[in-house]
């Protein structure tokens, strides 16, 4: 569903949860014979997917208020250089997505990777654009630590973008070797 420029995605394990609910509901009325169950039954399935939406709707329009001030502020920087040192400082990265977990939760994490090196990046909601491996990206975002305060760097995007450019797609696949695990 799309709301102005804002694509809401709900995450499967809420569908999975709201389809499992409503059967465990429609088989209770229909064993018991008690259609009271139904008074606060369905508003409350309505609620488990209108709540996901509106919380998902609400971390995206963040981001996407942030971007401005990212895209001012952020330093462009080589993967190799990303350190301690850049913890809570926003930084610009341009490299191939190596690989994508978590896509399904909304919550996405991608592996990118540019000649220097390659650094996990996470993201907190989905990203605008549907972001693949192989893809050449450019990423926006603060240099956080993996847990909190332990951990190595990381990347927390505020967006991922696709790069269209034919000569950097060209660039980056030359320079990047692929990887198959």
């Amino acid at each position: 569903m799309k709301i102005g420029t804002i694509n809401v995605r709900v995450s499967i394990l809420v569908i999975a949860v709201f389809l499992i609910l409503t059967f465990l509901l429609l088989y209770t009325v229909g064993v018991t014979g008690d259609t009271h169950l139904l008074i606060w039954g369905f508003p409350t399935l309505i609620l488990l997917l209108i709540i996901p939406m509106v919380l998902n709707y609400m971390s995206q329009s963040t981001y996407v208020s942030m971007i401005p001030m990212y895209e001012e502020e952020a330093k462009s920087v080589k993967i190799n250089t990303i350190n301690e040192n850049l913890n809570g400082k926003p930084i610009r990265i341009e490299g191939v997505v190596e690989r994508c977990y978590f896509k399904f939760l909304n919550r996405p994490q991608y592996l990118i990777a540019d000649r220097t090196g390659e650094i996990s990046v996470k993201m907190f909601t989905s990203p605008q654009e549907d972001v693949k491996a192989g893809d050449v990206v450019e990423v926006l975002g603060q240099v956080i630590r993996r847990y909190v305060a332990i951990g190595d760097p990381v990347v927390n995007a505020v967006q991922i973008r696709r790069l269209q450019s034919p000569e950097l797609l060209e660039r980056y696949k030359k320079q990047i070797p692929s990887r198959k695990k």
